[in-house]
């Protein structure tokens, strides 16, 4: 019974989290990596590694391609119908 009281108590203090924000935003293709003694963070707002790499300069960043970009190209197969 203290087993079944103690998962109850985790799933409500889980439940009562806040939700983490998405990390790569799908509206821009390159993504902006930095590390600091503060915190790490990756912020996607830039259209261009040129774009991003002027950001990144003299921190320790580097400049990568977002993933989840929107617009981005297929990977993969497409289904061309019957032969």
């Amino acid at each position: 019974m203290r087993t079944m009281a103690s998962l109850a108590v985790a799933m409500t203090v889980l439940a009562a989290m806040p939700a983490r924000a998405q990390t790569y935003d799908p509206a821009y293709p390159v993504c902006l990596q930095v590390w600091g003694m503060a915190s790490n963070y990756i912020s996607c707002r830039y259209t261009s590694i040129g774009q991003c790499q002027v950001s990144a300069r003299g921190r320790a960043a580097q400049c990568l391609v977002n993933p989840y970009f929107a617009g981005g190209p297929r990977k993969g197969r497409t289904y061309r119908g019957p032969q």
